[in-house]
């Protein structure tokens, strides 16, 4: 894993609040800076947690609660999608006051570790629907006061890396957590209750690290900053520029034909006859191949430019769909479609975030990020439930492939679209 450089850290580097080292001329500038690990910690933990939830939900909704299709599309677009409503929210507290990232993601994560044993006493689709909309809400706190932690305390130029070694450390959680998921479930007669507890713990875990080892002073203003005061005006504001805008649209576009994981491995499940109690590993493929190529795809949008690894991220993530459509049943399709959706992750997921941070003022960053998230949340929201009552109407084949046309489709667009200042660093 890529630590920050030992040279870069002697006394008298000057450093900012958010633990960026800040080498001065002739000295080697720092690879990924303190901060960036610490909140990779806690995404790891955190992700331990959460995965082991996401892992054996659809199947405990359908299975277990017999929800059709439609059912758990509209829980799933809540899950995914709650968020949205409450990420410009975070983004604006936390830049507000000079900067309070770390209060705010905090109480992000805390609001998501408490609703994990609520699922404990919930047996029906209201409950279940207002808990997974409390938790997506803790979820849509933290996450742009996050990446702006991980913005603001890494050098342009190194920004894709960083934003890579942060998503890698958050993927190895969520490669575990449904392996922690599975083996509870082999191990345990309440198999779900015990998920549920499990994942109480570690989220608790994770708060604790958070609290401890991330640095939570208040940004200080830099001469030669932009004079961007973090108002809502001003939030909404970041719309007028040219760049961020098209990026906005175009995570939007291709949001809207993202399908959620959860129906990706219900897809594989049903074409592959995989039996209940190994469901909880289909997510170890896709944690996997984003664990393995987070950083070198991070790396690569560094040198050649983010927004063609992100427009191909999505031509990989509709090659899997595809390859779901074929008749093909050989040994190697999970292993293929799995590799793929892990692909398109790693391509999109960091580097989106990175692109974004491209041109918007540092006192607006967590609000500029966040401005780009809620634009993508509100359409995987949408996907979700369109893709899930397609399912119920005509079948997954029908819906599958009408999701492989609207991909297609908004990415041929998004690449008239692309944003001047996303090629390079």
């Amino acid at each position: 894993m890529y630590v920050a450089d030992s040279r870069a850290n002697t006394p008298g580097a000057p450093a900012s609040a958010d633990g960026a080292v800040r080498p001065s001329a002739g000295r080697h500038r720092a690879v990924v800076a303190p901060t960036v690990l610490a909140l990779g910690t806690v995404s790891l933990v955190t992700d331990v947690s959460s995965e082991m939830v996401t892992a054996v939900l659809p199947l405990y909704l359908v299975t277990g609660l017999g929800l059709s299709p439609l059912g758990f599309g509209l829980l799933d677009g809540i899950y995914n999608g709650f968020s949205a409503l409450v990420r410009l929210a975070g983004g604006h507290l936390a830049d507000r006051g000079g900067g309070r990232h770390k209060w705010v993601a905090g109480f992000g994560y805390g609001v998501s570790a408490l609703c994990k044993p609520l699922l404990l006493v919930a047996h029906s689709l209201t409950p279940i629907g207002l808990i997974l909309a409390a938790d997506r809400t803790g979820k849509g706190l933290r996450t742009a006061p996050r990446d702006a932690l991980i913005s603001l305390s890494s050098t342009p130029e190194t920004r894709g890396r960083a934003f890579g070694v942060h998503r890698a450390m958050d993927t190895a959680g969520a490669l575990l957590g449904p392996l922690v998921a599975f083996l509870i479930l082999r191990a345990t007669v309440d198999g779900y209750d015990a998920v549920f507890t499990v994942s109480f713990c570690v989220a608790v875990f994770g708060v604790l690290v958070l609290v401890l080892f991330v640095p939570g002073g208040r940004r200080k203003t830099e001469a030669g900053e932009d004079d961007a005061r973090p108002t809502l005006r001003a939030a909404v504001g970041l719309l007028g520029r040219r760049d961020l805008r098209r990026i906005t649209v175009c995570a939007l576009l291709l949001g809207l034909a993202t399908v959620s994981d959860s129906f990706v491995y219900l897809l594989l499940q049903r074409r592959l006859g995989v039996p209940d109690r190994w469901f909880a590993l289909l997510p170890l493929g896709t944690a996997a191949a984003f664990l393995l190529l987070a950083v070198p795809l991070g790396r690569l949008a560094d040198r050649v430019g983010r927004w063609a690894v992100f427009l191909a991220g999505h031509g990989a993530l509709l090659v899997a769909y595809a390859l779901l459509l074929t008749s093909w049943h050989g040994a190697a399709l999970p292993y293929l479609v799995l590799a793929l959706h892990g692909g398109f992750y790693a391509a999109t997921d960091g580097v989106l975030m990175a692109a974004a941070s491209q041109g918007v003022p540092e006192a607006l960053r967590s609000s500029g990020l966040a401005v780009v998230q809620t634009g993508q949340a509100l359409a995987r929201f949408a996907c979700s439930l369109l893709f899930g009552a397609a399912w119920t109407v005509w079948g997954d084949r029908a819906a599958l492939a009408g999701a492989v046309v609207a991909l297609a489709g908004c990415a041929a667009f998004s690449l008239t679209l692309r944003p001047e200042g996303t090629v390079t660093a």
